[in-house]
């Protein structure tokens, strides 16, 4: 299977073409709009893979929540490649794909997620031996009290060191960890996997935010 994994939800953009089980992967950090660059790292991807898209099997990719025009940018990308070949998708919250990512490094089945929302709130979940659960945004003193054998990955960690730490009982946090494109591949492996089929809908964000848009229609 030729697998397309995208993922532009955060500051960190980067993009993996996985083929013959080989990997060829673009992570784009500390540049300014790094998800306008997205389809360049595509190219690149493909070009270094002998690939065309025409070949794919299958698009994976991040949803939100995060960014928003990071969001926007990457289910964007990700319909209008999807449409043109005719290629089914499959996506991931950021959540997951961080806490999935964090638990391999990190070999450790409990961690706590935390991105920075902006406007004083994070975006929350708890991976706990592979699920996820509590997503939400939420003020960094309402998160869960998960305790200290869990450990805090993600930019709400460092946005609000205090708050999180009081409320959650965490005591040890990583910081050098992001959500990375190479992840997504292992999270559609092991889906397809468990029973989950792609789908050829049109793919749709993870925003959490929902309130704050009803209210500006008011």
């Amino acid at each position: 299977m030729n697998i397309l994994a995208i993922d532009t939800c955060t500051e960190v953009a980067s993009v993996t073409l996985y083929s013959s089980g080989v990997r060829a992967s673009r992570v784009l950090t500390n540049v300014e709009k790094s998800s306008g660059h997205i389809l360049r790292l595509c190219d690149e991807v493909f070009s270094e893979s002998g690939k065309q898209l025409n070949e794919v099997d299958l698009i994976a990719y991040s949803k939100g929540p995060g960014a928003f025009t990071g969001v926007r940018m990457c289910i964007g990308v990700v319909q209008g490649l999807s449409l043109s070949c005719s290629i089914p998708t499959i996506g991931f919250s950021t959540l997951e794909l961080l806490g999935f990512r964090a638990s391999k490094i990190l070999k450790s089945e409990k961690i706590a997620v935390a991105l920075d929302a902006r406007m004083g709130e994070v975006y929350w979940a708890v991976y706990d031996h592979g699920a996820l659960s509590n997503m939400k945004i939420c003020s960094p003193d309402d998160v869960d009290n998960v305790g200290d054998n869990f450990v805090g990955v993600g930019t709400g960690w460092s946005a609000h060191h205090d708050q999180l730490h009081s409320a959650s009982n965490v005591k040890i946090t990583d910081l050098s960890i992001y959500p990375e494109s190479s992840e997504l591949v292992d999270l559609s492996i092991q889906a397809i996997e468990s029973g989950q089929n792609p789908t050829f809908e049109l793919p749709q964000p993870i925003y959490l935010r929902n309130n704050v848009a009803q209210k500006s229609l008011k």
